[in-house]
């Protein structure tokens, strides 16, 4: 299990380093900036546009519906696609041209943009998908029938929408078939705030809709905030960080515009973390203020499990950080479990209790499975030897090899957990840096893989995995799986969608030649220790 293994002998070396200070942009760099920042607004904006006809649009209810202007581009499918296609692109080439002033500028000495540059060029980004239909997914609207099947008394873990509102309501008729009869999948603070809104908005479905993407703008919020304060932790540039953990498309696209419950999940569990460690940091005994502050960490994290129950996988980091923390025996184990697992059974009983909704969340976590999902790889490898089976004319036995395939990866997934686990008791790993590499391993082995789901170790490993053996495969996987789901979150004519991307890549071509001189598609370090310095309060 590697309690052996000597210290450089660990992932530490191959995935962090100690990153230096860096200066501000100069002025030539800072006027590139400005430009980038526009491309990516400009991008977005496309984005927004697109939506109204092009989006995840209720089936009923829906706002652009017969509107001369709003429903224009319902109206012109094809342009209206090639229009959010581009945006789409326009975005996430903007971002990686981003990642040059994030990453660093090398001179004499390093430079990168500013925090307050970073955060304005998010949040020019993030405001017109903020305000636009929701894209890439549908699942907003099994949020809301969930919510209102609880607002209604009954069970959302018992009842789908078909039998808990009716195959005729107005938000069950907005629900992908595929989970119109399912119970909901998500923990009891999911659909705690989903009966909240359902409550405040009934069966209006705008209003809904913007109160569950301002629960989602509130975890990003959540994820800004943490972020730098653990890259601090580890040693690593905030802004940097933030570039691939929270300016990343797959937040932008899928948890803004697509309003993913994983907003909530990953953004309480890094503020729970982050006051953890603040705690653990602390020299003298824990009691007092540093208790307060570790079990007050222990509970956000606890919450985020209550959305999502995949974060709990943060406790048993700050566990072994705790253990070792209190001296390493297994005294110090058995007491840090104690501590940390009394209050997090006080917090699962509060929120089950206190909603209402008890503990049928946990018979549910498995109906994500009945998917079969491209990007998980016990899937892929059960579907594809089926597949061949099939073939070979032996018959489909996908079924059978899915119930190989995933209980095998589930126990790699599990060892490999151990495994950092041990890492990071023995002192050998950060805890930051071992949950960014265990939740990638689960990702990468989990039955279900949704694009989103690669956020779970990307975002926390953007805190602390700085070299390029990770950053680089991050970015490619990042930029490429941001670009691949259609924006309806459903299928598109395969002539439409040729049509699109034929405009995309030529328009995309002609902008990237007619602005080769003023962006930085190429990076030019000649001259740069000449530059003057720009104050980074002018931007």
């Amino acid at each position: 299990m590697g309690i052996d293994v000597p210290p450089d002998h660990t992932v530490s070396e191959a995935l962090h380093v100690n990153e230096p200070e860096a200066a501000g942009l100069n002025e030539t760099e800072t006027g590139q900036l400005r430009r980038v920042r526009l491309l990516g607004a400009t991008g977005s904006v496309m984005m927004a546009i697109g939506a109204l006809g092009l989006g995840a649009q209720p089936t009923l209810q829906n706002p652009t519906y017969g509107k001369a202007i709003l429903g224009l581009p319902a109206r012109v499918h094809s342009s209206g696609l090639a229009v959010t296609m581009l945006g789409t692109v326009i975005v996430m080439l903007a971002w990686l041209l981003l990642g040059r002033f994030a990453l660093g500028l090398q001179s004499n000495r390093v430079r990168r943009l500013s925090r307050s540059q970073l955060d304005r060029t998010l949040l020019l980004w993030i405001i017109p998908l903020s305000v636009a239909p929701p894209m890439f997914s549908q699942d907003v609207y099994s949020y809301l029938a969930q919510g209102e099947i609880a607002a209604r008394g009954l069970d959302p873990y018992d009842v789908g929408p078909v039998t808990g509102l009716g195959q005729d309501h107005v938000l069950t008729r907005s629900v992908p078939n595929i989970w119109q009869n399912s119970p909901a999948p998500y923990g009891p603070l999911s659909i705690w705030f989903g009966k909240g809104i359902a409550e405040l908005t009934g069966e209006n479905i705008l209003a809904g809709v913007l109160l569950h993407r301002l629960l989602a703008l509130v975890g990003i919020a959540c994820i800004v905030w943490a972020l730098p304060r653990l890259a601090q932790r580890c040693r690593v540039s905030g802004v940097a960080a933030l570039w691939l953990g929270a300016a990343n498309p797959l937040v932008i696209f899928h948890l803004v515009s697509g309003v993913h419950n994983e907003a909530m999940m990953i953004g309480l569990m890094l503020v729970g973390l982050e006051l953890c460690l603040a705690a653990l940091g602390r020299t003298g005994p824990i009691r007092g203020h540093t208790l307060t502050l570790l079990l007050a960490g222990t509970t956000v994290i606890a919450l985020s499990a209550t959305v999502k129950i995949p974060s709990m996988l943060a406790l048993a980091f700050v566990w072994m950080a705790l253990a070792r923390r209190w001296g390493g025996s297994w005294r110090a184990i058995c007491s840090a479990a104690l501590l940390l697992g009394a209050t997090t059974a006080t917090v699962l009983l509060a929120v089950c209790f206190g909603s209402g909704l008890g503990f049928g969340w946990i018979d549910t976590l498995n109906t994500a499975s009945t998917v079969r999902s491209w990007m998980s790889l016990p899937t892929a490898l059960g579907v594809a030897t089926g597949f061949g089976g099939v073939l070979l004319g032996l018959g489909d036995h996908t079924t059978a090899l899915l119930s190989i395939t995933r209980p095998i990866a589930a126990a790699a997934a599990a060892l490999i957990v151990v495994r950092l686990l041990i890492a990071t008791w023995s002192g050998r790993l950060h805890p930051v840096g071992a949950l960014g590499v265990a939740f990638g391993a689960v990702v990468l082995l989990f039955p279900v893989v949704q694009p989103w789901y690669l956020l779970w170790g990307i975002v926390p490993l953007a805190a602390w995995a700085n070299r390029p053996a990770f950053r680089v495969p991050a970015t490619v996987a990042s930029a490429t799986v941001a670009v691949l789901l259609m924006p309806s979150g459903s299928d598109i004519t395969p002539f439409v969608l040729i049509y699109a991307a034929a405009i995309t890549i030529v328009t995309c071509l002609l902008m990237i030649l007619a602005t080769r001189k003023s962006l930085p598609w190429r990076l030019n370090r000649s001259g740069a220790e000449s530059a003057l310095p720009a104050a980074r309060s002018g931007d």
